[in-house]
């Protein structure tokens, strides 16, 4: 550790451990000091709906935490939701949700920014509200209390959640959040009343939704019929809601001195943003299909950020993040750089999971000076018919040619991604996933050494808007329960120690399609789900199924109709009136092209039945 660090953990840290009732939680690098919330011309809550070693692991979170505390007059302090033990305690002792950072009631913020970033967080989102003493319905609240604004990947499609929010920001939070801390300012200080800052908003910028200014009508089936517009002043009419790009994707704001936390975090790194978006479209792949164009950060920015962040935490791991980093275009000099700088410091280069085509076989090498973690690598599928399907384009000969390279280059490691449910699968295709991992463990004895250890984990689609499985029918629970029987048959007729294949919980999986593609008559079912003790469905140890189907009978919803109903190209969608994808006709094409490469037929919109497979 440098020196400069060693003295200010003497001078933060020290403190804190020695008075932690006054000081826990205020970590290294915290932009917030004492007095500042209460200066503050607008005080804003970044909240995370999961726990904090989640929350402090996302990088989106802290962007938006640094862009507000470098913003005059801006004053931002975070929350995470309190595990459950925490939240039964505040519940008995009567303590309102407080900000991590100076402990400041989170009601009493201007504004009460969450991030969106799965499904499953839906519930946790209520839990916020809740504790903070926020009503969980926009048409409850008034001026006293805080604007609620989402944002992230599933505000996309924030139908399912539309009752309970009052903004919605579609695309990037760096361009977004800047706009809206100036207007709010602006119009504080014309008087405005915070309840009328709603339609300020929806009509300033485009890329801000208010569903409270939309009603939706339904047709007899249940589909949608039209959503309008409740805005009867003909001067007032909403635009078109549009994504918001951020225009110089190099010079945006970005945490030089990143929040150092005191536990340990699910990504305990420094993490920098190398590339926005991905050329790729893989064709189950919402963020592929939504964050466009791409944006590229230059090596030497990167190379600036990575000194900073380096002398600001002393972290010994460095993430180079994207959609797909192996699709960054300077990556080989990038590596160099990169190796000139941190090899001697012995910090350990990290990248999420990759393409696994040619490209693979370059990414080795940019790290055989420093120390080498485990390779996590996307296929999706195990054959080369599925994968040009589903457009994943590589071949079964570039992964073993590229996987022979990571051999070489000293890893022996691999954690291989996959994906069940894709239409025009088979059952050869599931097996076929454990015959593949086998495979690629054996690869590693074309270099005289012994198997790799592989680890196969095996997900289920969740069909998600704005792609081309937009309109799919997702398998029934009864066909990943059998994928699962499958996959754990071929296990014990291999007996290898080298090669485990895991599955997810298909429950969870059919749950995310529900509320993925949902709308507005979801919202009951998620305040039941919440009262009834829904909460980090993402957590294995909290997740419970019931809670749900309890929810859906209560409020007479039918899962089944959301997630394994096929969607006719004529129907209305839930998030049709939001642009933040390709034209629908392009979708429309790439959809039917899957039947073609899959030489199936295409499906008939309506409920499948979807049996089970045979052995």
């Amino acid at each position: 550790m440098n020196p400069q660090l060693a003295q200010r953990i003497s001078d933060e840290l020290l403190p804190a451990v020695s008075q932690p009732g006054q000081y826990i939680g205020r970590e290294i690098n915290q932009l917030v000091r004492d007095g500042d919330w209460q200066r503050a011309d607008v005080r804003v809550v970044v909240a995370f709906p999961d726990a904090y070693t989640i929350g402090m692991s996302h990088l989106g979170c802290q962007i938006i935490y640094w862009l507000c505390n470098h913003t005059p007059g801006v004053c931002a302090e975070r929350v995470y939701s309190p595990w459950v033990d925490a939240e039964r305690i505040m519940r008995e002792r009567r303590i309102p949700l407080f900000t991590w950072d100076t402990r400041q009631p989170a009601g009493e913020a201007d504004i009460f920014a969450v991030s969106l970033q799965y499904e499953l967080g839906f519930t946790n989102l209520l839990q916020l509200l809740d504790l903070a003493g926020i009503p969980l319905r926009t048409a409850a609240r008034d001026d006293s209390h805080p604007l609620v604004i989402v944002g992230g990947p599933q505000a996309d499609n924030p139908e399912p959640v539309a009752d309970f929010v009052d903004l919605v920001v579609i695309g990037d939070g760096e361009e977004s959040m800047a706009a809206i801390l100036a207007y709010y300012k602006e119009l504080k200080t014309n008087g405005v009343p915070r309840r009328d800052m709603i339609g300020h908003m929806a009509r300033r910028f485009p890329w801000c939704y208010a569903p409270s200014l939309y009603k939706v009508a339904y047709n007899d089936d249940g589909t949608i019929r039209s959503l309008l517009s409740t805005i009867r002043n003909p001067q007032s009419v909403l635009q078109p809601i549009e994504r918001c790009q951020t225009p110089d994707f190099e010079h945006a704001p970005f945490p030089l001195r990143p929040l150092l936390p005191y536990v340990e975090v699910v990504h305990d790194r420094m993490a920098i943003e190398v590339m926005r978006g991905c050329p790729q479209r893989c064709r189950f792949c919402h963020a592929g299909y939504t964050k466009r164009p791409v944006g590229v950060r230059s090596i030497e920015k990167i190379l600036e950020i990575a000194e900073a962040q380096y002398a600001a935490t002393g972290h010994n791991e460095l993430g180079l993040l994207s959609l797909s980093t192996a699709d960054y275009p300077h990556l080989r000099e990038l590596s160099e750089k990169i190796n000139e700088r941190f090899a001697t410091r012995r910090v350990n280069i990290s990248m999420p999971s990759l393409r696994v085509d040619k490209m693979l076989q370059n990414i080795p090498w940019m790290a055989n000076q420093v120390r080498k973690s485990g390779l996590t690598i996307a296929i999706e599928a195990a054959g080369d018919r599925l994968r040009a399907a589903i457009r994943k384009k590589v071949t079964d000969g570039n992964l073993m040619d590229g996987i022979s390279e990571v051999y070489k280059a000293g890893w022996n490691r691999i954690k291989a991604y996959f994906m069940v449910g894709f239409p025009g699968e088979t059952p050869d295709d599931i097996r076929a996933i454990h015959d593949l991992c086998v495979e690629m463990s054996h690869v590693r004895r074309r270099i005289g050494k012994g198997p790799a250890h592989i680890t196969g984990s095996v997900g289920w689609l969740v069909p998600k808007p704005y792609t081309p499985f937009q309109w799919a029918a997702q398998p029934r629970v009864e066909y990943f329960i059998e994928a699962r029987r499958m996959l754990a048959e071929k296990s014990r007729k291999h007996r290898g120690k080298n090669v485990v294949v895991r599955t997810h919980d298909p429950q969870r999986s059919i749950l995310e399609a529900v509320l993925s593609r949902g709308d507005r008559r979801l919202a009951a079912a998620i305040e039941h789900a919440y009262h009834g003790g829904a909460r980090f469905d993402g957590w294995d140890e909290c997740f419970a199924y019931g809670h749900w189907l309890r929810a859906f009978d209560a409020t007479g919803i039918d899962p089944d109709w959301y997630a394994h109903r096929e969607r006719a190209y004529d129907e209305v969608l839930p998030w049709d009136h939001i642009q933040s994808g390709p034209s629908r006709s392009y979708l429309e094409g790439q959809y039917d092209d899957v039947f073609v490469k899959t030489e199936q037929p295409a499906p008939a919109a309506g409920i499948l039945p979807l049996p089970v497979m045979s052995a």
